[in-house]
């Protein structure tokens, strides 16, 4: 079985939509201070992206969240590999996802990140799919595109762990 890409979003038009979603952040945090919350390992390319593009001080943390194993749907159960190295109580945080698709993830990350009482949470993702949302409560504040009940790959998105180095977003098809 082949597996083609067939292109969805270009580098530019995400490169154009981070600086919009940027300047959006920039007015909400007035504080000047921000803590990016990453989860792993799709997001990493939008946070890098997005932190380059905030005119404030940015920390930054990673969880490793995992949903999807090998396979093109979600489990629905979420395991946490790795969580946070600092606490986040008080801060203004916002969570950074690369995909909302179901929210049954969304839902236990913030959870489990509300728990440890920020000041402020907040959550960004990159891409949205609204036709696959199961759950209430997957809640975001700035999305970037909203893509189509499609498995897509790119810009830190993958299948089977490939995929991920493509400068742009595409869907992935099986021939």
């Amino acid at each position: 079985m082949n597996e083609i890409i067939e292109p969805l979003i270009s580098e530019e038009e995400i490169s154009k939509r981070i600086k919009e979603i940027a300047k959006e952040i920039m007015c909400d945090f007035t504080q000047g201070k921000i803590t990016l919350i990453c989860v792993l390992k799709g997001g990493v390319f939008f946070m890098v992206d997005l932190a380059r593009s905030l005119e404030m001080q940015v920390e930054i943390d990673f969880m490793d969240v995992s949903s999807y194993g090998n396979s093109t749907v979600s489990s629905g159960q979420i395991k946490i590999d790795k969580d946070l190295e600092n606490p986040i109580t008080g801060k203004d945080v916002l969570l950074v996802e690369d995909i909302i698709d179901t929210g049954q993830t969304m839902v236990q990350i913030l959870a489990h990140l509300r728990a440890q009482k920020p000041n402020t949470l907040k959550v960004c993702t990159l891409l949205d799919k609204p036709e696959r949302r199961k759950v209430e409560g997957a809640d975001f504040d700035y999305i970037g595109f909203t893509v189509p009940d499609e498995f897509v790959v790119g810009y830190g998105l993958d299948y089977a762990q490939k995929y991920r180095n493509l400068p742009y977003i595409g869907i992935l098809r099986f021939e």
